[in-house]
């Protein structure tokens, strides 16, 4: 009986960091070597809101030293960051970091681009995104809408 009130007292220093810091390693590792950029997005918003609670820890740990849920709360937070039925971590960037947070977001600074345009360009990866810009520069952007529609046209033949 001892030893389930030591683990139950203890469970956030034997859970915590392989769910804090392995999976989400692993997780990342995995993401990096994956062609998609969606798990990608997941992984890096996970380690900056990490970062951001581990200087939240670091700057009132005299206060969260008396509250001794603190280290339960934080573990289940990051769980439900973790977590992928959960995917925490693409929730709170999207509707609360990137809403304050712009960085890197000027796409075609100083051009003549439509807001259309822009989003278009947004969802690229940033060598895509200069690629197309120097394309649409030497080109137009009307060479490139015809390339998508040939692209569009190709995928609906197969």
């Amino acid at each position: 009986m001892g030893v389930i009130i030591v683990i139950a007292k203890r469970f956030d220093a034997l859970i915590g960091p392989g769910v804090m810091l392995l999976y989400p390693l692993y997780a990342s590792f995995r993401a990096i070597e994956s062609p998609t950029m969606l798990d990608d997005q997941q992984w890096l918003t996970y380690w900056i809101i990490y970062s951001l609670i581990t200087i939240f820890e670091l700057s009132f740990w005299r206060i969260l030293a008396w509250l001794p849920f603190w280290p339960y709360l934080k573990l289940l937070l990051c769980m439900w960051l973790v977590l992928p039925m959960f995917s925490g971590a693409a929730y709170i960037y999207s509707n609360f970091v990137r809403k304050y947070v712009k960085i890197g977001m000027n796409v075609g600074g100083g051009t003549n681009y439509t807001d259309e345009q822009r989003r278009v360009l947004q969802m690229m990866s940033l060598d895509a995104r200069k690629s197309v810009q120097d394309y649409v520069d030497r080109f137009g952007w009307d060479s490139v809408e015809k390339a998508i529609k040939a692209a569009e046209r190709e995928t609906k033949k197969h």
